[in-house]
């Protein structure tokens, strides 16, 4: 059976994680968190580490106060960090559901290309789970992750007063990320530089799949997994 490439999209709060975590339960794919890989960087880099790319220097310490502030990191140095893993998957001949990648245009145009190649266009398939601006940021301010996997604990009259993370029993913390105003400026981001994605996706002869993500995470996932057959 050929390898497959799953890719997640849609703004902040659609639920992409939470939908990458379900099939890779449920496939034994690999889940490719754009914001973990990221986050890694920034975990175990030194601040003042700069990364030359393509002529160009970016500074560990500068790309984490975009990071913090709802600003998408400089897309060259998204695709350097992406491109090193999706090879590196590639190779150990594995199966990838991407939730939060490609962001920009940029990025698009630099990882579609290399997936086709790596896993060929008929075993791409590109989802979007689509959701308002509200919804989105009544998920994002209310959602808390947990403080050593970073699962993320949905909102829900049952899971309000939890303190720690059911799943491996650390505590629930909420992310910088999650703040309102930061969620606003990120949904600006989403319009201007991430959903011009898909005029890319279809360039590419990709074909898109829309989902209504404002339904139920179940009724969700049987929609994805009908488009992912």
């Amino acid at each position: 059976m050929d390898k497959q490439v799953i890719i997640l999209f849609g703004p902040p709060g659609a639920g992409k994680g939470t939908q990458a975590e379900l099939l890779a339960d449920k496939t034994g794919y690999y889940h490719f968190e754009s914001s973990k890989v990221i986050e890694a960087c920034f975990k175990n880099e030194k601040p003042e580490k700069v990364f030359e790319i393509e002529g160009e220097k970016y500074k560990v310490s500068d790309e984490k106060k975009r990071w913090e502030t709802g600003l998408l990191n400089s897309p060259p140095f998204v695709v350097f960090l992406m491109v090193e893993k999706i090879k590196e998957l590639a190779k150990d001949d594995e199966s990838i559901i991407f939730s939060g990648s490609p962001r920009t245009v940029y990025e698009a145009e630099k990882e579609v290309p290399l997936l086709k190649k790596l896993y060929g266009a008929q075993n791409i398939k590109f989802i979007l789970l689509d959701i308002t601006a509200e919804t989105t940021i009544f998920r994002n301010s209310h959602r808390r992750i947990c403080e050593l996997i970073r699962h993320s604990i949905l909102f829900s009259p049952e899971t309000e007063k939890l303190t720690k993370c059911p799943l491996d029993g650390s505590v629930l913390v909420k992310r910088t990320l999650d703040d309102p105003g930061v969620i606003r400026k990120r949904l600006e981001v989403f319009k201007e530089q991430t959903f011009p994605v898909m005029e890319v996706v279809e360039k590419q002869g990709l074909h898109l799949n829309k989902i209504n993500g404002e339904q139920t995470v179940a009724d969700v996932h049987k929609d994805v997994v009908e488009a992912i057959k």
